[in-house]
């Protein structure tokens, strides 16, 4: 960093109130892009959980047997998308090619706000149903896209102190877009929500750019977010599956997607059955939505740092799969709504509180190229193969007569590998952390001052 750059960082940082201080180990120079990631994350968020209860409820409209049909096609979807984006990582810088992929987004999004207001019938079913598969694959670039920047942009210790509190921006807006439709999906036409959707979306490409302009100075690799990464546009897939901490990465996100499918499609199917008003379908999975993010909310400003410092990366990572041992342990004795509602709540609440900010901690051991390529792939493909071998499961257990506690059942000893993936995964990328570390010592060494 030089020092012009850091001590213009460092009195921005010494404006900040002293509660936030307390609230989070934050330096002063780290407060400014601190705060960028909070809004450019809130807006993402904000504007994808407006987006989600219709998404929802467009789903059920389209008939839940067909649910599965709706998650082979996203698969296909992703694939599809991933080598263009991987086009543009090699051949634009970071500055460009977030923006373009966040417009292009925002132009499909005003497309179905008008097909929808026009669309009656079948023909709405069917829009319905592409923009099921079409949000399911938004949001998970999106997001994606994000977390890549943000690694991009913080170190490993960095991470460990500040991704908790960056997800809580995350939350915060998802709490805002849940209750926006909650309160107004009754009463307000689809299309006006999609409008308000698409201009969250420029507020993003906004921050981005404040963001970008502070990367510089906090990163130790000058350039990274003008200069184009380069290399194989499907490198992506190949460096994934030549290495075996990518691999546990894709693991540990693949039995999370499974898991996370099998209670979708319980919640989904007590939702149809209690609520017979479509209106009432959208409002309940929003009061849901509502649910998980005020506890998420709450974690994450008070407790996801302080739980990292304690437990470390693979402690912290295993706690999601114990809970989940325990949830489905728990709908197999006694399937209730009560119990899908309350462990699907603490489930999502452990992972966007803790889970994934920790797994984010994972790619900042590795080199850019992956930390764009190599995380989108398992970000996006191999997340939505594990809704298909979820979605299928729950399709191939209806049409076997199985009952309703065949899949928590299968769930328990599937979370137990994945407790063990995450432990294996926290102690290799301290391994990693430690070699990246003594290697960057010698040129610390011989760096001027800043």
């Amino acid at each position: 960093m030089s020092a012009e750059a850091g001590s213009g960082l460092r009195r921005i940082g010494a404006r900040v109130p002293a509660w936030l201080r307390r609230l989070i180990d934050v330096r002063p120079e780290e407060v400014p892009a601190l705060g960028w990631s909070w809004l450019y994350i809130f807006a993402i968020l904000s504007s994808y959980y407006v987006m989600r209860p219709i998404r929802d409820q467009m789903g059920l409209a389209g008939g839940l047997e067909n649910l599965p049909w709706l998650f082979t096609a996203t698969l296909v979807g992703m694939l599809a998308l991933n080598l263009p984006f991987g086009w543009l990582v090699r051949t634009l810088p970071r500055a460009r090619f977030v923006p373009l992929t966040y417009r292009f987004f925002a132009l499909n999004i005003l497309v179905f706000a008008a097909a929808i207001a026009v669309s009656e019938g079948e023909r709405a079913v069917w829009i319905g149903r592409v923009f099921f598969v079409w949000l399911s694959i938004f949001n998970l670039f999106v997001v994606s896209i994000f977390w890549a920047t943000i690694v991009d942009v913080f170190d490993t210790e960095q991470g460990k102190r500040l991704f908790g509190f960056i997800a809580a921006g995350a939350t915060l807006g998802a709490i805002t877009g849940s209750a926006f439709t909650a309160v107004l999906a009754r009463d307000v036409a689809t299309s006006v929500l999609l409008l308000g959707a698409a201009i969250l979306l420029e507020v993003a490409v906004l921050s981005m750019r404040g963001l970008a302009r502070l990367s510089d100075a906090l990163r130790r690799e000058p350039g990274a977010g003008t200069e184009a990464i380069g290399g194989s546009i499907v490198a992506g897939i190949t460096r994934t599956l030549a290495s075996p901490y990518l691999l546990n990465i894709s693991l540990f996100l693949l039995l999370f997607s499974v898991t996370s499918t099998f209670l979708y499609f319980e919640q989904a199917a007590i939702a149809k059955r209690s609520f017979p008003d479509r209106g009432a379908q959208t409002a309940f999975f929003a009061s849901v939505d509502l649910a998980v993010n005020l506890l998420t909310l709450g974690v994450q400003l008070f407790l996801t740092g302080r739980i990292v410092r304690r437990l470390g990366v693979g402690l912290t990572l295993a706690l999601l799969p114990l809970v989940s041992m325990l949830g489905f342990g728990l709908l197999a004795l006694a399937p209730t709504i009560a119990a899908v509602v309350v462990f699907g709540v603490l489930r999502r609440a452990g992972n966007f509180a803790v889970a994934r900010p920790v797994r984010e901690v994972l790619f900042t051991v590795l080199p850019r190229e992956d930390r764009y390529k190599a995380k989108s792939f398992i970000d996006t493909v191999v997340y939505r193969l594990g809704d298909q071998v979820g979605a299928w499961s729950y399709a191939l257990a209806g049409a076997l007569g199985l009952g309703p506690t065949a899949l928590p059942v299968l769930a328990v000893p599937l979370s137990a590998l994945w407790l063990l993936n995450g432990l294996w995964l926290g102690r290799r990328q301290e391994a990693l952390a430690k070699a990246r570390e003594a290697r960057e010592a010698p040129e610390a060494d011989i760096r001027p001052p800043s």
